[in-house]
């Protein structure tokens, strides 16, 4: 492991990093490319940082450090700084920002060095949300859909559905301090972003809402001690039901924003995962 993760900060030095604008209904959209030098027809990522939708930035290491290491192993990342639920800003800015991001990528694929066919949507948390409710809009209005959808403990439902017996003690267990995600804080963050109570039942806002046949293959790591587990994989399901190949999974002994913190074993692992899916 340790040679991998040498071989991968060499070739994360060698990246190069562009900050651009693109077009988008509510004005230009930040993003930020990563690249090896000389990449041509690679797989590509459009990637969504996590934050409740109210925070979170491009330099964040769910955003810049995740992207660095998928893009040293030959995908070409594409990291958008998509508009905060913050300021009156309220669904569906933040997913227009990302179908605009996601458009102009594919777009623009062979500039960047990307096969077109190739080329994902993913995100975590409140990003994963956004990836998957891209998914949905782009497939509802006949646009190209992306190759893969790669998910980090997303939240998918309007409400926090019910703990099973597996994962209930599990959160119950954790210091009350991360014990962030209970049913009523739930509900507050997912109102600020959908600005009112009938977008909580818009399946672009929240996928699970919507019914998901015909999406490309999900591939979906969870936290383990994380209430929104619950939300991921009651939607795993959704898509099994629905004739969607899906891979669904838990890093063992972590907690909500695991790839956050690039130090643990746990958030290069979940790296892994998606690059095998990204790339095969």
């Amino acid at each position: 492991m340790r040679s991998e993760r040498t071989q991968a900060t060499r070739s994360e030095e060698e990246l190069a990093i562009d900050d651009r604008h693109v077009d988008g209904p509510h004005g230009p959209i930040p993003i930020r490319v990563y690249r090896r030098g000389g990449a041509q027809s690679d797989p590509g990522l459009v990637w969504l940082h996590g934050g409740g939708w109210a925070a979170g930035d491009l330099a964040m290491p769910e955003a810049d450090w995740v992207a660095r290491s998928i893009a040293a192993r030959g995908v070409v990342v594409v990291s958008v700084d998509y508009r905060l639920a913050v300021d009156g800003v309220h669904f569906p800015v933040p997913l227009d920002d990302v179908v605009a991001a996601f458009t102009w990528t594919r777009a623009n694929a062979e500039s960047l060095g990307v096969e077109p066919s190739l080329l994902s949507l993913g995100g975590a948390s409140a990003g994963g949300n956004l990836a998957a409710g891209a998914a949905l809009r782009l497939r509802d209005e006949g646009s190209e859909q992306p190759w893969r959808i790669v998910l980090a403990y997303p939240m998918l439902h309007p409400h926090l559905p019910e703990l099973s017996a597996e994962l209930a003690p599990k959160v119950a267990a954790l210091p009350v301090e991360d014990q962030v995600f209970d049913p009523v804080s739930v509900d507050r963050m997912t109102l600020n972003y959908a600005g009112s109570r009938e977008a909580l039942d818009d399946p672009h806002a929240f996928p699970a809402n919507g019914d998901p046949t015909g999406l490309p293959p999900h591939v979906i790591v969870n936290s383990d001690a994380d209430s929104l587990r619950a939300s991921a994989e009651a939607y795993a399901a959704l898509l099994a039901t629905s004739g969607v190949s899906v891979y669904s999974a838990y890093e063992p002994g972590t907690k909500h924003g695991h790839i956050n913190q690039p130090e643990e074993r746990a958030a290069e692992s979940t790296l892994e995962v998606f690059l095998r899916a990204l790339t095969y």
